[in-house]
């Protein structure tokens, strides 16, 4: 088989700076402290001054992606997917090693990437593809279905820097796909769409991947990674943990991060947050209806779940959504106090939250959460995807002898029937 892909010892370091602004307030513990480790972070990083510090993005990577195979990048927040797929697009260069390819390559990496944002839509189909090295005659092959595909006609001769976020990722998916780029580089930046426009971008992968093209996809939900990838490359700390089949690599993959689950999680260092959030959330605890902290419930078992949380940071209007996940972060239901009817909260000068669930309709199997801060219809303050973990064990949900089995479905659903005659 021909290698689309060939990756060897693909290293990137990044100099990180850990000098306190000098408008900031230091006390003489932070002094005293930076003169004592001085010596040995300046003998730790040669050539680095002592408020600088060397830090490992990606180290030693390499592994080979054949020609028409759809190849998925899993690890958790940090772990160096972003930056290997940037030095694969070609815009980041890499500090040791090397990537080499076989056809051109198509990224979409994040909302307006190649976009210039004073063109209209229209323009930034033919910058695109002349980016790619595309001719204009076979980009106008191509533009009906593109257009198409992004549903914007009504918007095409508009400046994309009037676009919604969804018009945006829309247009760009669009371009990358049906521009014909022999190897196909798509991020997570897909779970701002819609669920249908999500479908739609599943479906045209798979076409891809069938017309022989290379697909390389990044994504946290692991039902889309089983469903449409051959192998996956998983990392860990910016080093590759495991290459191969699917189902062994999610297998690994959730063994790697099953260690951020449990009863009570310090969220304030916590892996899956995400870079913009604002650490509003400090600590998380699963409590039972006997009030203890746990990770384990019985199937129908009632839940609270307990926050700690920074009462500095405002968010005005606030609402909270709590989002129930299956082991493959397939989304299961959320809650909150808007579904509630409850309203936005008034969390000003409070640093507790506590969501109590009557019960929680699920059968046996490992669970996960995910949360969200914000204001309500505005954006994101603080958001961690897959917070805690927690498992559901057997129990006689019905009070008919006959214990619930995960092969009925996910949910556990009180029925009444009747019999009669007319």
């Amino acid at each position: 088989m021909i290698a689309a892909i060939t990756v060897e010892n693909l290293s990137k370091s990044y100099r990180v700076n850990h000098q306190i602004h000098r408008f900031g307030y230091r006390t003489l513990r932070d002094t005293l402290t930076d003169l004592a480790v001085a010596p040995l972070r300046r003998w730790r990083n040669k050539g680095l001054d002592g408020n600088t510090e060397e830090f490992w993005a990606l180290k030693d990577v390499s592994f080979e992606i054949t020609s028409g195979e759809v190849v998925g990048i899993i690890g958790r927040n940090g772990a160096g997917k972003s930056t290997l797929l940037k030095i694969l697009s070609q815009i980041t260069k890499p500090t040791t090693g090397r990537a080499m390819f076989r056809g051109r390559v198509g990224s979409l990496l994040e909302v307006g990437t190649g976009f210039h944002p004073e063109l209209t839509g229209r323009e930034n189909i033919y910058l695109n593809g002349g980016i790619l090295g595309m001719s204009r005659r076979e980009i106008a092959a191509s533009f009906d279905a593109i257009v198409a595909f992004a549903e914007i006609e009504k918007f095409l001769d508009t400046p994309v820097k009037r676009y919604s976020s969804g018009m945006y990722v829309r247009l760009a998916f669009a371009v990358a796909a049906h521009l014909q780029p022999e190897i196909l580089i798509v991020d997570e930046v897909l779970a701002v769409g819609d669920m249908a426009f999500q479908k739609k971008c599943l479906g045209k992968m798979g076409e891809a991947s069938r017309s022989g093209r290379t697909v390389l996809l990044v994504s946290h939900n692991m039902t889309t990674i089983l469903n449409l990838c051959q192998r996956v490359v998983v990392l860990d700390q910016g080093k590759v943990k495991f290459v191969g089949p699917c189902d062994q690599g999610v297998d690994h993959y959730m063994k790697i991060y099953d260690a951020t689950g449990g009863g009570e999680v310090d969220l304030a260092r916590h892996p899956n947050r995400r870079p913009s959030s604002r650490y509003f959330f400090k600590k998380v605890r699963l409590l039972n209806t006997q009030g203890v902290a746990t990770d384990e419930f019985l199937c129908g078992e009632g839940m609270t779940i307990e926050f700690e949380v920074d009462p500095t940071v405002r968010i005005p209007n606030f609402d909270i959504e709590i989002q129930f996940e299956d082991s493959l972060g397939t989304n299961l239901f959320a809650v909150g106090p808007l579904f509630s009817g409850s309203g936005p909260l008034e969390v000003t000068n409070h640093n507790r939250l506590l969501c109590h669930l009557d019960h929680v309709p699920l059968v046996p199997g490992q669970y996960c959460i995910s949360v969200d801060a914000s204001p309500h219809c505005g954006e994101s303050v603080d958001h961690i995807d897959q917070m805690t973990r927690f498992k559901i064990i057997e129990n006689d949900y019905f009070g008919t002898g006959r214990l619930p089995d995960s092969c009925q479905g996910r949910f556990l659903i009180r029925s009444h029937w009747q019999a009669f005659q007319n």
